[in-house]
């Protein structure tokens, strides 16, 4: 037994010290993206959470479904999820999780923190204090436990500030912004006006579900009592749930980081007004057993404070898709901004511009300008408010966490602040570092220094020439435009043949386009158009291009808009080819094309954008010449997604038994040997509530084994589905080479393997 006597002097909580070499505050993708990196890389790493699960915006307790530059496939940023850490999440929680339930979403970011030696995780702890050793240095931060009562100081040489509000920084003294930026000061022409507003608000969503009898729904006396006080009323579906009501959202006329709790207050009053609305309006039929299942507590936030860094992104960056030697991430959601009135305005829930591509994020913005040990991470990142419409979605947030834990990685272990990384080249070590993770900085490579494999010769069983995408039974009727996007070589002079159904006669307009970028996909350049004649019925149809290519470049096979006519699809999935279409995506503001009004400083373009499997079927057809852009020459080139070209080896479909055979002419020490599978870039793979047709992406190689050149076998490995797979040899092995041998993923996709890093 415990026993204390009255004491006349107050009580102090139990104090804890603890001395880390990086301190991360803030649980969410981007706080835990930069904690992992780090601490994978040895270094002694903090995360604190003042939630009782990770994830912030994507967690059960939020349930926002986390996405990034593929916004949910209705843009033109082809093979652009995001690599590495958050990449190794997103596969993970699809292997576990393709029905998207949240709460299994937190068992995978929970485990991935716990799994690290070298991650001490404080959960329900918030920070309340920073103290600082000089002016321009955080020494320690004060986080309060509130269900252990333990109050900690934790000390480190490294800080990152992922925790949304800021909370490090402004306590640090850090330079911060709240609003929109004018017009005059980045040339930005789309900052919004006082009526638009200069602030996002924060969001709450609520769950249903059937019972097997009526449920009756008497409304909280705080609900909303006049539904027609939210203009956009209509839009409301019995069938929504969860992130589907993102645009209940308030807030952004209030201070969005003091006020929270009454903007969360007026959330609530929403949605058990909207539920008093579905159930006992009598305007929708079928409600009597829908039950109301969950409703958030915590309100997903969308901004607060920005902070200022080495630099800060803008809106020109965005679009122009400006290019930074020290890129270190990439973005690719539009520019997503909110009328600040919310859920209350009359206008569009949301204004969203795309860029014609993705575009570089760049070291310096996630740098602190004045605190000289502060990393930001997040949505917190110097960026504009206009550019922070595409820099805060919670995927990209993760993307940019991971380049501030490999930079944290890089600083403690060289005794260095985060601005000296930007000194004498180091960046470029950054980069190369994260690109081995698979972050795919856009146009660098890993360093073919740093690769073993540079300095081998490397042969294939067989390599894929592409000269027949096999037909099967169904049709593609040609409703609007359809693309086949292929890879093709500059200099070649391509011909193709393809069958067609026509219900009469009529013509079929067939286009070769490409980018006017050539690292972009949206086909604003049409290269040559041939006009085919149909007769009615099935029949082929051949036709060939005079037009060639200067460089190799992602080419757009175009089946122009005839809804008399239909194209033969085929069955059989290639790594680093697909079909796309002049299609309409209502999530992303996408009507098949951007016409945003004048002077704005936003490009009008079409949008050409995949199916989901399993539509989004390859065009049957035949190829001459061959399309050959997936040899074994791509392996060691650095890049280890499609990207200009495919990037791949591909071996031939009719190989039976596939193989890689790697060669020195003298023995090397081998630690490691990483090998960079398919996991299909191109799916958004959101995180929860979406639902996903597979739990193992068709193109990822399932089962290989590598072994010596003498036959001795390395590694065997038996139902994969993850991108990367890093064999660390238990001993250094010294070597002349070894060989990988890999099965075809099905009987119509072929193996492929898009890099081997030998280390």
């Amino acid at each position: 037994m415990i026993q204390e006597g009255f004491s006349k002097d107050k009580r102090e909580n139990i104090q804890q010290e603890i001395t880390a070499d990086f301190v991360v505050t803030g649980g969410g993708l981007a706080g835990v993206c930069a904690a992992i990196t780090a601490a994978r890389k040895g270094t002694r790493t903090v995360l604190i959470q003042d939630r009782p699960v990770l994830g912030g915006n994507a967690s059960s307790e939020v349930r926002l479904w986390a996405l990034g530059a593929t916004s949910h496939m209705g843009n033109n940023n082809r093979w652009s999820r995001e690599g590495g850490l958050i990449d190794e999440i997103m596969v993970e929680n699809l292997y576990r999780n393709k029905e998207g339930n949240p709460v299994i979403f937190d068992t995978v970011l929970l485990e991935k923190v716990v799994n690290e030696e070298n991650i001490t995780l404080l959960l329900n702890t918030a920070v309340s204090g920073v103290e600082k050793s000089d002016d321009r240095n955080i020494e320690s931060v004060t986080a309060f436990n509130s269900q252990n009562s333990i109050t900690y100081t934790v000390s480190a040489p490294l800080f990152c500030d992922a925790s949304g509000d800021g909370i490090v920084a402004f306590q640090a003294g850090a330079s911060f912004r709240i609003g929109a930026e004018s017009k005059e000061e980045f040339g930005e022409l789309s900052a919004p006006d006082e009526g638009y507003g200069h602030l996002l608000g924060h969001s709450m969503f609520f769950y249903s579900k059937p019972a097997k009898h009526p449920v009756k729904y008497v409304p909280p006396s705080y609900a909303l009592d006049d539904i027609t006080k939210i203009p956009r009323y209509q839009l409301i579906r019995k069938n929504h749930k969860g992130a589907n009501f993102w645009w209940f959202e308030y807030g952004g006329r209030k201070d969005t980081i003091h006020e929270t709790e009454e903007i969360k207050w007026e959330l609530w009053k929403v949605i058990y007004g909207v539920w008093n609305y579905i159930k006992n309006s009598g305007e929708f039929e079928g409600v009597e057993n829908l039950d109301l299942e969950w409703v958030g507590n915590v309100p997903g936030k969308r901004e607060s404070r920005r902070f200022e860094g080495l630099y800060m992104l803008n809106q020109r960056d965005v679009i122009e898709q400006a290019t930074f030697d020290d890129a270190v991430a990439f973005g690719g959601w539009a520019i997503d901004l909110h009328p600040a009135d919310g859920v209350y305005s009359e206008l569009a829930g949301c204004t969203q511009w795309h860029s014609k591509g993705v575009y570089d994020m760049p070291y310096r913005s996630f740098v602190s300008k004045d605190i000289d040990n502060l990393f930001y991470a997040g949505r917190i990142i110097s960026a504009s408010h206009i550019a922070f419409g595409s820099t805060r979605v919670m995927i990209t947030c993760g993307f940019g966490g991971q380049a501030v834990g490999m930079a944290a990685a890089l600083c403690n272990a060289r005794n260095l602040q985060p601005k000296q990384l930007l000194e004498n080249g180091k960046v470029n070590e950054l980069q190369n570092e994260l690109n081995k993770t698979g972050q795919s900085i856009l146009d660098v490579p890993i360093d073919p220094e740093t690769n073993l494999l540079s300095k081998a010769k490397v042969s294939a069983s067989t390599s894929l020439e592409l000269s027949v995408i096999p037909a099967g039974e169904s049709w593609l009727k040609l409703d609007v435009s359809a693309a086949q996007l292929l890879p093709l070589r500059a200099g070649e002079k391509y011909s193709f043949k393809a069958r067609v159904k026509a219900e009469e006669v009529t013509e079929l307009e067939v286009q070769l386009r490409t980018s006017q970028i050539n690292r972009n996909y949206t086909p604003e350049t049409i290269l040559e158009s041939k006009a085919i004649t149909l007769n009615q019925g099935e029949q082929e149809i051949a036709f060939g291009f005079d037009t060639s290519l200067d460089e190799d470049q992602y080419t757009f096979l175009t089946f122009m808009a005839n809804d008399k006519v239909s194209i033969q699809e085929s069955d059989h999935l290639i790594t680093g080819v697909m079909t796309v279409f002049n299609g309409v995506n209502e999530k992303v503001s996408n009507n098949g094309q951007q016409t945003p009004p004048e002077g704005i400083g936003i490009d009008g373009f079409e949008f050409w954008i995949p199916n989901r499997r399993p539509e989004g079927k390859n065009i049957a057809m035949e190829i001459s010449p061959a399309v050959a852009s997936f040899d074994v020459s791509n392996l060691g080139n650095g890049f280890v997604r499609p990207w200009k070209s495919s990037n791949a080896w591909i071996a031939d479909p009719d190989d039976a038994n596939p193989s890689l055979t790697i060669e020195w002419d003298e023995k090397k020490e081998l630690s490691e040997i990483r090998l960079f599978f398919d996991t299909d870039y191109d799916h958004a793979m959101e995180t929860v509530q979406y639902g996903h047709p597979e739990d193992v992406i068709p193109f990822c190689v399932r089962n290989y084994k590598i072994s010596t050149l003498e036959g001795e076998l390395i590694k065997e490995v038996t139902g994969n589905f993850q991108t990367i797979n890093a064999i660390k040899l238990d001993k250094t092995l010294s070597t002349n080479g070894f060989k990988i041998d890999v099965e075809h993923p099905s009987g119509n996709v072929p193996a492929a393997i898009f890099e081997v890093l030998c280390e």
